[in-house]
C-alpha cells in the first residue's frame, strides 16, 4: 500500500490555450502557476497549432515555477498528474508527453484526468473561502466548449443529466461579443458592459428545447439579425446602446442556464447546486445561482475566480482523490480530445 499520509501533486493542465502547472499537498494548494497565451487575440480566437507550440515553450518554466512556489523538491513528489482531454489535441499532446516523461523519470504514479470532472471537483479543493457541495449534487458546467448538467454522486460516479445540442455557452458569448465588434475574447466584456445596461430593454427568444438540453444557435442567429437590422437604420446603433444590448444578451442566456437547472432540481430532487468552468466566472450568472439560494431553498456553490478558468489546481484535486484510492494510468495512456464524462 501507497503512504498516504502527505500527498505531494504535481498538476499540469494544458488543454486550450493555457499552460498551467500546480503542486497540492493533499488537498490544499501550494501552487497554482497560469501561462496566458496572448497571441489569439489578433486572430479573435484560439489557433490550435499557435497554441500548441505555446504550450510547448511555456510547460517547462511553468512546471519549474509551480515546483519552487510550493517549496518543495521535486523529489517530494508523490505523483503527476495531466489532462488527458477534453481540449485540442495538439496542446493535450504536450502536456500528456510531458507527464509521460516526468512520471517515468521520477518513478512516481502517472494520475490522467478528464478536464471536465476537473471543473467540478474544484470545489473540493481545500481553501477558507470555499465550501465543498454535499453528494449528491448537481453540477452546472459552463465552458467555451461545453454546456453541461451533472448529477454528481461521488468523486467517482458523474452522470450527464442535460447538454447543448449546438454551441456551447461561452461560444455564444463570444461570437455575440464578435457581432458587437468587441475584441476576443469578448464573453468577459459582455459581462462588463452589461452591469450597466438595462437588461429588459431588448428581448431575444428563449430556445424551446426537448428535456435538459440546451441549444445556444438560434440564439447567436437572432442576435446577429437584430443587430444588422437596427444597424442597418442606425449606423451608432451598437455605440449608443452597447450596455443595454449586452445586459439583455447576458439576461437571456441566464435565464436559459436557470430554466434548465431548475427544471433539473425538479426532475431529480438534488437541490445542492456547482457551478464550474470558465463561464462560471460571469457575475451574472453567479449572482443568479445566489439568489436562487434565497429563492428556491438551494445550497449554491460558486467557484472561487482562479479555480473557474482553465488552471492546473483543479487537476491536482482529482489527482489527490485518485491517488487516495490507487487510480493511476499507465505509460501507454494517450490523450483524447473527446473525452466524455462517465
Amino acid at each position: 500500500m501507497l503512504d498516504h499520509k502527505t500527498i505531494y501533486i504535481l498538476a499540469i493542465e494544458s488543454s486550450c490555450d493555457d499552460t498551467s502547472a500546480a503542486v497540492l499537498m493533499n488537498d490544499k494548494v501550494l501552487s497554482n502557476i497560469v501561462a496566458t497565451q496572448a497571441i489569439h487575440k489578433e486572430y479573435g480566437g484560439v489557433v490550435p497549432e499557435l497554441a500548441s507550440r505555446a504550450h510547448q515553450q511555456n510547460i517547462v518554466p511553468v512546471v519549474d515555477q509551480a515546483i519552487a512556489k510550493a517549496n518543495i523538491d521535486k523529489k517530494q513528489l508523490s505523483a503527476i498528474a495531466f489532462t488527458r482531454g477534453p481540449g485540442l489535441m495538439g496542446s493535450l499532446l504536450v502536456g500528456t508527453s510531458f507527464a509521460k516523461s516526468l512520471s517515468l523519470g521520477l518513478h512516481i504514479p502517472l494520475i490522467e484526468v478528464n478536464h471536465m470532472k476537473a471543473h467540478i471537483l474544484a470545489h473540493f479543493i481545500d481553501d477558507e473561502n470555499m465550501k465543498a457541495p454535499t453528494f449528491p449534487f448537481l453540477a452546472l458546467t459552463i465552458s467555451g466548449g461545453h454546456t453541461q448538467i451533472v448529477q454528481v454522486n461521488d468523486f467517482f460516479d458523474m452522470k450527464i443529466i442535460g447538454q447543448t445540442l449546438d454551441d456551447a455557452v461561452g461560444e455564444a458569448f463570444d461570437k455575440s461579443a464578435k457581432i458587437l465588434g468587441l475584441p476576443y475574447p469578448g464573453g468577459p466584456l459582455i459581462d462588463k458592459h452589461a452591469a450597466n445596461g438595462n437588461h429588459l430593454r431588448f428581448n431575444f427568444p428563449i430556445p424551446k428545447v426537448k428535456d435538459l438540453n440546451f441549444s445556444f444557435s438560434g440564439l447567436k442567429t437572432s442576435i446577429l439579425y437584430f443587430i444588422q437590422k437596427q444597424t442597418k437604420e442606425d449606423p451608432n446603433f451598437i455605440l449608443d446602446n452597447l450596455e443595454d444590448i449586452c445586459a439583455s444578451i447576458q439576461y437571456t442566456i441566464i435565464t436559459i442556464l436557470m430554466l434548465k437547472l431548475k427544471k433539473a432540481v425538479k426532475l431529480t430532487g438534488i437541490k445542492e447546486i456547482a457551478i464550474g468552468g470558465g463561464v462560471s466566472a460571469n457575475s451574472g450568472i453567479r449572482n443568479a445561482l445566489l439568489e436562487a439560494q434565497t429563492k428556491y431553498g438551494w445550497n449554491t456553490y460558486v467557484p472561487k475566480f482562479e479555480y473557474c478558468t482553465d488552471n492546473a489546481a483543479m487537476i491536482g484535486i482529482v489527482g489527490y482523490y485518485k491517488y487516495k484510492n490507487e487510480i493511476f494510468a499507465q505509460q501507454d495512456v494517450t490523450a483524447k480530445a473527446r473525452y466524455l464524462i462517465s
